[in-house]
């Protein structure tokens, strides 16, 4: 009972956060931060593992109707776009309002004899960033009775879930309402991601972006917390926390190998910036600092294929005189600054979204066992994006320790970095074809003679432990800097060219800080 009186004082917090915090702008900036790192999270690492555990791939396909489905609907219809919102908004909170069955179930499993109370604790933990999300999302549409309201109605629902027989739950349970849960769940990211009340424009020149930077730290903190508590009590999320939880771990001293070579290239002369086509091509497909985490953690033999793979593609769109999408700019004088602050700001939301890709579609659950298909599906991934070379190394790293095959990883680190739409329009039909021949003849070549891959450094799990936490260091910095929103803009480019902030009303300007 004790810990059903918890879960609900946990979602009271909302109110009292949002009373506080909604005082001034950069207080607000900073509530945004939290939520949206917080319950993004949440979503993408906690919940999304578990409903692929029981509905397998298909329903990453309900998570995307639920994430763009809304999208694509405010872009056909200009005039119904906040009743789609507000639908969105509805689906959303509903989908919350089921989970919190589900929770009080939890809660209740975690007082049978054998169970960790370190399940319980996860439950309310979680009810933190909920709690606030609510009040945050419908305390400025619908007022203080409406939100107060839903949240009546969410401590209502932990109760019928504690206190419900079996057979109420068994109902309820993930398994006959998984589909239903993804569509859902996307629907939530798709409000997480798109500020509900417009102030984002209320920050046009950055002035609160520190402040935002500390309520996504604040979010990261409770999300590791999550995930310590997650790892500890239960299993049946190991594959949302500990392999996440291990491959973090295992490349994190080579990135700050990798970020030092990048600072000596630089001080050495090999910047962005060079004239040379085919200098900017090299460095923006191998770094050539990316080699490192290949070399190092999936083998010689792997790092030979991709020199040469990299070396042959950026040989031909040298010689095609195809130039890079999404160039860098402001450079800084000092390496150790490009190294360790630029660089970091341009690979950092790549090397997460990789991790998070990797533990989403490499799930134990997902059966992807033709090479084929699994090059399929990271075809559909690259091509909305424009992945960085750290990033696309990492991703390879995370699938080929998920069991994908070496076809897979092969073309995760030749292709990644350059097969995107917005690269793709900067090359003539020629050109796209010769790229596609030569990834074609490169993918027969890893399926039939690129041997299994092995670790060719393993470090002491101190030395891990020390280098994740620099990590964590450097890459909260760089939120600081930058913001959560500004820190993640660069994977949202295609998605959110059109990108609205719900408020809907006239004559309201489109600033997306999108840095090219």
């Amino acid at each position: 009972m004790l810990y059903l009186v918890a879960s609900c004082i946990a979602l009271l917090f909302g109110p009292l956060f949002y009373r506080y915090f909604s005082s001034g702008s950069g207080l607000q900036k900073g509530l945004d931060g939290f939520i949206f790192v917080s319950l993004g999270g949440l979503v993408l690492i906690h919940i999304l593992p578990e409903l692929l555990e029981h509905g397998g791939i298909l329903t990453l396909l309900f998570v995307v109707l639920g994430l763009w489905g809304p999208t694509a609907s405010e872009r056909l219809f200009h005039r119904y776009s906040e009743i789609t919102h507000n639908v969105t908004l509805t689906l959303g909170i509903g989908g919350l309002l089921l989970h919190t069955i589900t929770d009080g179930g939890a809660m209740v499993l975690a007082q049978q004899e054998g169970n960790s109370t370190l399940l319980a604790l996860g439950v309310i933990m979680h009810r933190l960033p909920v709690g606030v999300a609510i009040w945050w999302l419908l305390k400025p549409q619908v007022g203080t009775k409406w939100a107060s309201a839903v949240l009546v109605a969410m401590m209502a629902l932990t109760s019928v879930g504690y206190f419900a027989g079996e057979q109420l739950l068994q109902h309820l349970s993930i398994d006959n309402t998984v589909y239903l849960q993804a569509f859902v769940t996307g629907s939530i990211l798709h409000v997480v991601l798109h500020q509900p009340h417009g102030n984002q424009n209320d920050d046009v020149q950055g002035r609160y972006q520190y402040q935002a930077g500390i309520g996504s730290l604040l979010g990261v903190g409770l999300l590791a917390l999550l995930l310590l508590v997650d790892t500890g009590g239960h299993n049946h999320h190991s594959h949302g926390s500990d392999q996440f939880m291990t491959w973090l771990l295992t490349i994190s001293p080579i990135l700050i190998l990798s970020y030092v070579i990048a600072t000596a290239r630089f001080k050495a002369g090999l910047s962005p910036l060079n004239e040379g086509l085919a200098s900017r091509w090299l460095q923006r497909l191998a770094g050539p600092e990316a080699l490192i985490i290949t070399l190092l953690l999936l083998g010689p033999w792997f790092a030979i294929y991709q020199a040469i793979g990299l070396l042959v593609i950026g040989t031909l769109l040298s010689l095609g005189n195809v130039e890079l999408t999404d160039p860098h700019e402001n450079l800084p004088q000092s390496a150790w600054r490009f190294g360790f602050a630029h660089l970091v700001d341009r690979s950092a939301p790549w090397i997460a979204l990789s991790l998070i890709l990797a533990n989403l579609i490499g799930h134990p659950s997902i059966h992807l066992e033709h090479p084929a298909l699994q090059v399929l599906i990271l075809l559909a991934v690259f091509l909305p994006m424009r992945f960085c070379n750290l990033g696309a190394a990492v991703l390879a790293l995370s699938l080929a320790y998920s069991g994908w095959s070496n076809v897979a990883v092969a073309f995760a680190l030749i292709a990644a970095p350059v097969l995107s739409i917005s690269q793709l329009k900067l090359m003539s039909w020629g050109m796209r074809a010769a790229l596609s021949t030569v990834l074609v003849v490169a993918l027969l070549f890893a399926h039939h003679y690129l041997v299994d891959w092995h670790q060719l450094l393993t470090l002491p799990d101190s030395i891990n432990i020390t280098a994740a936490v620099v990590v964590g260091l450097i890459f909260s910095a760089s939120l600081l800097r930058l913001g959560p929103r500004k820190f993640l803009s660069r994977l949202l480019i295609k998605f959110n060219s059109h990108s609205h902030d719900h408020s809907h009303k006239d004559g309201h300007e489109h600033n997306h800080g999108h840095h090219h």
